[in-house]
């Protein structure tokens, strides 16, 4: 299992939202502000399988130039 976090500009936001949920993804979405884009910005948050990763990254890379992508291991994904 991993967590994919996401940072991207709030322009690409709802755009990167979409096409994630389009493809059956769960997304949280959080507005956050930081040094990184030095204005607001929105990070998503993605848990799913290894073998869902780049196809991930992909679609986030085509939603949202530029973007932040970071990956972490999970012990445990539950949906409660």
């Amino acid at each position: 299992m991993k967590l994919l976090i996401f940072v991207t500009d709030d322009v690409h936001a709802d755009a990167t939202v979409n096409a994630l949920v389009e493809q059956g993804l769960r997304v949280t979405q959080l507005a956050t502000t930081g040094g990184f884009l030095r204005r607001g910005n929105t990070t998503l948050l993605v848990g799913l399988e290894d073998s869902q990763v780049e196809r991930t990254v992909g679609i986030v890379r085509q939603a949202a130039p530029g973007a932040l992508a970071l990956t972490m291991d999970l012990e445990r994904y539950e949906r409660l």
